[in-house]
């Protein structure tokens, strides 16, 4: 079985560039403390640094 990541998203893309609210919604989030479980993969966790001051990484399984 993979390793999947749960995020929660914490911040607002209100007044942010517009990169950044893409990489939320492509990464399944778009309201106030939503969570995802993700594939913990390269990709997805380079999206998570672009954007680490609005989400946060709430459980690591596997």
């Amino acid at each position: 079985m993979a390793k999947t990541i749960v995020v929660k998203q914490i911040g607002s893309p209100i007044r942010r560039p517009a990169k950044q609210r893409q990489t939320l919604i492509g990464l399944g989030l778009n309201k106030m403390h939503k969570t995802r479980e993700l594939e913990d993969t390269p990709a997805v966790r380079g999206m998570i640094n672009k954007i680490s001051h609005m989400v946060e990484i709430v459980e690591e399984k596997g």
